[in-house]
């Protein structure tokens, strides 16, 4: 888990099949948000950044149930010239075990062209630092009673 950013989020109703367990799918959305919280934590100028996601990955290890926090651990697992890969690892909050992995690779793109673009410095700074110790709750884990 180390020093990672972390999201944390609330397992919804409708997330769920009979059974109540998350769609196999629903992963790959919460990908989506971690990351663009992870990035909106790491790169003071996100809203300028254009990328596409290129390659997804997903290993699951355990269910996630209706109303579980999960706990989303994101880092930079790679940068390229144009690509970053996004590294995310799912556990239900306030547990060690890993129950599903993500790996995730985006190309960064120029929003004219639309053409795949070279990673600027300060963007590959801001990557490579990321977000240290940062979490964002939108599952309200840590205001809990």
């Amino acid at each position: 888990m180390g020093d990672n950013f972390r999201y944390y989020l609330r397992v919804r109703y409708s997330e769920c099949d009979a059974q109540k367990v998350v769609f196999n799918a629903r992963y790959a959305d919460y990908v989506d948000i971690a990351t663009t919280e992870f990035l909106r934590a790491s790169c003071p100028d996100f809203g300028f950044i254009e990328y596409h996601l290129v390659k997804q990955t997903i290993e699951w290890k355990a269910p996630a149930r209706f109303d579980q926090v999960l706990e989303l651990s994101v880092s930079v697992q790679h940068l390229g010239t144009s690509s970053f890969t996004i590294a995310t690892e799912f556990r239900v909050a306030g547990h060690e075990q890993i129950i599903a992995r993500a790996e995730t690779v985006n190309v960064l793109i120029d929003a004219v062209s639309m053409q795949k673009t070279a990673i600027p410095a300060d963007l590959r700074a801001a990557l490579e630092k990321g977000a240290p110790g940062a979490a964002v709750d939108h599952a309200g884990y840590f205001s809990r009673a």
